[in-house]
């Protein structure tokens, strides 16, 4: 594309928003490199059915400077894979090319520019559904968002003035049960500072009115995203924390050094990680680029991303002989939409969500029967009853327990004696 001539505004502010000059970055000391062994251990050793968890990964290894031969091409392969069903989305598209493509030589020629062009049909389509379907995406604004991302970072087609009108700090799309989406709104700071950045160093041209929106949608956001930040340091919930500290990196000139003290978050997160809370491989590849001082913004550097002299023993989980058959919990179940259906369901300790459903489903499959798909995050909800989630009218299967939203999915989140679950049809 053809360079732009310098515009006043970027003029005035070129020397401030330099991306030397954006980050303001905390990571694990060496010292403590041992207490992220079982997010690596989680990683590594973890079985990889799914080509996106496996996208995931690959990019969380490649940020962070661990390589592992065999581990690096058996992803790739689950990768491509999986690509060759075609029905990806546009979020896991932008994961895939993000994935496959960070870390590149610049010398070498980059093989998956028809990822790029396939991307950016999916982001028109994406476009297209919100102008017939009141501003709601054929998926969410996190996926956009991290559509926007990989086009920005290997030079695909986007309208800037398009991006500026979809990521209007107030719109709908960010709230989720009228709560701001604490992810969703960190990956789009991730995208719009990489479309900043590709504007100041004239690498795209745009007008100062434009430029002048992304940076307010910027400023924004981080206040939103800062907001949302808890007396322990995290941000959101302990699953967002990890894009929101990769946010939080790269716009520290739109926030002040008070407003937001790093280092606890990332003691409160290895603290975290002694608990075993990231005991899902999505989970774990999401949270280790931020503890490593990694973001995103970093896949298209022209060398290998991350240090490349992160060595450390991966040890192999050592496999738990059980000293006695399993106990067995109760637990009440129901399904919300017009009316209530409940039944009580026995499953053995340590089940989750999605067993109960499952148990549900054999006792009684007309007033229990659902459907599931595989997402980065392990099984989704698609359809109760033959009741089916939709975008369009921003429609969901919502988990909750004892009244209250589950913070995990249907395949992660762990069921206890005498706990009151429901699956409600719900809006967001």
């Amino acid at each position: 594309m053809r360079q732009s001539h310098q515009l006043p505004l970027l003029g005035l502010l070129l020397f401030s928003l330099i991306p030397s000059q954006l980050c303001t970055i905390c990571e694990v000391s060496k010292e403590n490199y041992s207490r992220l062994y079982p997010l690596i251990n989680t990683i590594i050793n973890s079985k990889y059915t799914k080509g996106i968890q496996a996208a995931n990964v690959l990019l969380s290894l490649k940020l962070v400077g661990i390589w592992n031969q065999n581990i690096e091409q058996q992803l790739i392969q689950q990768i491509h894979d999986n690509e060759e069903n075609k029905d990806l989305t546009s979020g896991q598209l932008a994961l895939v090319l993000l994935a496959l493509g960070a870390c590149q030589s610049s010398e070498e020629t980059f093989p998956y520019s028809y990822l790029v062009s396939q991307l950016e049909k999916k982001f028109q389509a994406e476009i297209k559904n919100m102008e017939i379907h009141h501003g709601n995406p054929l998926t969410n604004y996190y996926q956009l968002s991290l559509g926007v991302l990989a086009l920005c970072l290997f030079n695909g087609k986007y309208s800037i003035t398009e991006v500026t009108k979809l990521f209007t700090p107030e719109n709908k799309n960010f709230y989720f049960g009228g709560q701001f989406s604490v992810d969703t709104g960190a990956m789009a700071v991730l995208a719009l500072t990489c479309v900043k950045r590709r504007i100041v160093n004239k690498q795209i041209e745009t007008d100062e009115e434009n430029f002048k929106h992304i940076n307010d949608h910027i400023n924004s956001l981080v206040k939103k995203i800062l907001s949302e930040k808890k007396e322990n340091g995290l941000i959101g919930n302990i699953f967002s924390t990890g894009e929101a500290m990769q946010a939080l990196f790269v716009s520290s000139n739109y926030y002040n050094k008070n407003e937001w003290n790093c280092q606890q978050t990332l003691d409160t997160v290895l603290k975290e990680i002694s608990r075993e809370v990231f005991h899902m491989p999505t989970a774990a590849a999401q949270i280790l680029p931020a503890l490593m001082g990694k973001t995103y913004l970093d896949v298209n550097k022209n060398s290998s991303c991350g240090s490349g002299n992160f060595n450390i023993s991966i040890q192999e989980p050592v496999p738990v002989v059980p000293t006695s058959s399993p106990s067995n919990i109760s637990v009440h179940y129901s399904v919300q939409i017009n009316e209530t259906y409940s039944t009580n369901i026995t499953v053995p300790t340590g089940s989750v969500f999605l067993d109960v459903m499952q148990e549900a489903q054999k006792m009684n499959e007309t007033v229990f029967r659902f459907t599931v798909v595989e997402s980065s995050w392990g099984p989704y909800i698609t359809s109760v009853q033959g009741l089916e989630a939709n975008n369009n009218d921003r429609s969901y299967w919502e988990l909750l327990s004892e009244g209250k939203a589950v913070s995990q999915g249907v395949g992660s989140y762990v069921v206890h004696n005498g706990e009151n679950l429901e699956v409600r049809w719900s809006k967001y």
